[in-house]
C-alpha cells in the first residue's frame, strides 16, 4: 500500500489515497489552490510555480480552470501528487526549504469554495425519501408521484447562496400559512431544516444542444462534495404549488471545503437499487455507480459543546445515479459547465435513524428527537449548528470528505412587515 512521507494516523480521513482537492487562504495572502493531506494542506499553486507541475491552472483562485483541461490530466495530476508526497521520493521530501512553503498546517489556513459555481441543481433521487415525502403529504398508498420511476426528478437551484463549510445560515423570513387559517402570515420561519445530501462537482461540460451519453457522464464528473441543502419547510409547503421550490430552498446551501475525486473512490462504486421498470434507454447505465460512502448527521444546541448524532445513512442507496442524473440533465440540450454543482436531493435509508431530514426523523414534528441534556428538536432553532461528515473505507485507509458545518443565526426581524395569523 503507497505510504507519505507525511505522518497521519490509520483513521486519517486525507490519506495518500485519497488527495482532494480545495481552495485556502492564509492570513494576509490571496486564495491558493491546494490538496488534503493528513492534516496538512500542500499549496500545488506554489509548486506549480516551481515548474513542478506545467502549465497554469493552479494559479487562480479557485478550480474550474483545472476542471476544464479534462479526465485525462485529472488523473496525471492527482497520479503526479501522490508520486511526490510518496516515502520513496525525494523530491519534496528531501528539500526542506520547498516543504516549509508548500505544506501549510490545516488548522492555519482558511477554506473557501473549491469553484466558482455557475449553476445549482439539486435532484430528488433517493426513493426512500420521496416516499416518505410523499406519504406524508399525499397519500401513503401511493405516495411516488407517476414520473418518478421513470425519470430523476430535479429542480434549478440558486447558485448564489451556495456556501463554503462554516458559513452560518441566516433563518429566513417568508410567506406561509397555516393549514386552520384563512390568509397567509410573513414571520421568520418555524420549520427550518436541513437536507443531507452529496454532490457532483462537474467537470468538463458539453456543447448546448449536444446531450451527454449516460455512458459517457462519468467523465464530466470531477469529484464529489456533501452537501447540506438547508430547508424552510413552512415557506416551502406554502409556496411550491404549482412551479416547485423557490424561496423556501435558496436561503442556503453549504457545501464541504475538499473535493474527493472519482479516482479516489473508484474501489468504493457499488450497485445500485434495482430499478423496475426498466429505464428507458437514454437512462440505461452500465456499470456499478453507485457509491459506498458511509454519512452521518450531528447536531450541536447552546445547551453544551456536544454533538449528537442523529442520523446515519449511506450515498449506496440513492435509486437513480450520478450518471443518469447528467444524462437526464443533458438530454434536452442543457449545457453544463466546469465547476457546476449537482446534488443528489436528500439521502434517506430504509430505517428511521437513516432519515436525512428532520422532516422525516421527526415524521413532520410528531416525534420530537431526544437530545442530550434532555433537549428536544423537532426543528432547528437559533444558534443550532448542524455537522454532517462522510468516509469510504478501504483495507488500512479511510477516504474522508472532511464536515460541512453551518450554524443557525436568528431571522432579521422588521417589524413593519411582521404579519402574524
Amino acid at each position: 500500500m503507497k505510504k507519505s512521507f507525511i505522518s497521519y494516523s490509520p483513521d486519517c480521513p486525507f490519506p495518500i489515497q485519497n488527495i482532494p482537492f480545495g481552495v485556502f487562504s492564509t492570513a494576509g495572502n490571496p486564495p491558493h489552490i491546494g490538496v488534503a493531506i493528513g492534516d496538512q494542506v500542500l499549496d500545488l499553486t506554489i509548486l506549480q510555480q516551481h515548474g513542478l507541475f506545467p502549465g497554469d491552472w493552479f494559479q487562480a483562485a479557485n478550480l474550474n480552470k483545472f476542471l476544464a483541461t479534462g479526465p485525462q490530466n485529472w488523473r496525471d495530476t492527482r497520479r503526479n501528487i501522490q508520486e511526490l508526497l510518496d516515502s520513496e521520493t525525494p523530491t519534496l521530501r528531501d528539500n526542506p526549504k520547498l516543504r516549509t512553503a508548500a505544506l501549510i498546517s490545516q488548522s492555519a489556513v482558511t477554506m473557501h469554495l473549491p469553484v466558482e459555481i455557475g449553476d445549482y441543481t439539486d435532484f430528488y433521487s433517493s426513493r426512500e425519501h420521496a416516499t416518505n415525502v410523499g406519504a406524508m403529504f399525499r397519500d401513503p398508498a401511493n405516495a411516488l408521484l407517476p414520473n418518478w420511476l421513470h425519470l430523476p426528478v430535479a429542480y434549478h437551484g440558486r447558485a448564489s447562496s451556495v456556501v463554503v463549510s462554516g458559513t452560518p445560515i441566516r433563518r429566513p423570513c417568508g410567506q406561509t400559512k397555516a393549514d386552520d387559517k384563512e390568509l397567509p402570515s410573513f414571520t421568520p420561519s418555524r420549520l427550518l431544516d436541513f437536507e443531507l445530501e452529496v454532490g457532483c462537482i462537474v467537470g468538463t461540460g458539453n456543447t448546448l444542444g449536444e446531450p451527454i451519453p449516460v455512458d459517457k457522464a462519468h467523465e464530466h464528473i470531477f469529484g464529489l462534495v456533501l452537501v447540506n441543502d438547508w430547508s424552510a419547510r413552512d415557506i416551502q409547503k406554502w409556496e411550491y404549488v404549482p412551479l416547485g421550490p423557490f424561496l423556501g430552498k435558496n436561503l442556503g446551501t453549504s457545501i464541504s471545503p475538499w473535493v474527493v475525486t472519482l479516482g479516489a473512490l473508484e474501489e468504493f462504486r457499488v450497485a445500485g437499487p434495482t430499478q423496475d421498470p426498466a429505464p428507458l434507454p437514454y437512462l440505461r447505465s452500465t456499470g456499478d455507480w453507485n457509491y459506498n460512502i458511509e454519512l452521518e448527521v450531528q447536531i450541536k444546541t447552546t445547551a453544551g459543546p456536544n454533538w449528537n448524532p442523529i442520523a446515519r445513512g449511506n450515498f449506496r442507496t440513492m435509486y437513480w445515479n450520478i450518471c443518469q442524473q447528467l444524462a437526464h440533465h443533458t438530454s434536452n440540450g442543457c449545457n453544463l459547465r466546469p465547476g457546476d454543482l449537482i446534488a443528489s436531493g436528500t439521502i434517506s435509508g430504509p430505517s428511521p435513524d437513516s432519515y436525512g431530514s428532520l422532516l422525516e426523523l421527526t415524521w413532520k414534528g410528531t416525534k420530537p428527537l431526544k437530545l442530550s441534556g434532555g433537549e428536544e428538536r423537532t426543528f432547528l432553532r437559533d444558534g443550532d449548528a448542524v455537522r454532517m461528515t462522510g468516509s469510504a473505507k478501504g483495507n488500512g485507509y479511510i477516504i474522508g470528505f472532511g464536515d460541512v458545518i453551518g450554524a443557525v443565526e436568528p431571522a432579521i426581524r422588521d417589524e413593519r412587515l411582521i404579519v402574524e395569523r
